[in-house]
């Protein structure tokens, strides 16, 4: 299986965008993959308003990136998409 990091926006209305990382996590694992979802995960337990604890889930997840064998992008990307894009050099990325 791979491991699919999952791009898509958080800020605005980070309710309803996790609701859409849960539903592109779903679709991801439906296809015979492992999502990896990092803003679904860390915001549970960091709050993504304080800039320090949002740095170091940006940084976590920047360290989980480079476990995926692949990154899709789901939506507009967004100045931490456009860092983990550019971190992600190399390998496969698909656009949904």
């Amino acid at each position: 299986m791979k491991k699919i990091f999952i791009c898509s926006p958080l800020r605005g209305n980070i309710e309803e965008n996790i609701e859409r990382a849960k539903k592109y996590s779903r679709e991801v694992v439906l296809a015979g993959h492992i999502p990896i979802t990092p803003h679904i995960y860390f915001t549970q337990f960091l709050n993504d308003d304080d800039s320090k604890e949002r740095e170091i889930g940006m940084e976590m997840g920047r360290k989980l990136l480079e476990m995926c064998d692949e990154m899709w992008i789901y939506g507009e990307p967004t100045e931490g998409i456009l860092q983990e894009i550019k971190q992600f050099k190399g390998k496969k990325v698909k656009k949904i």
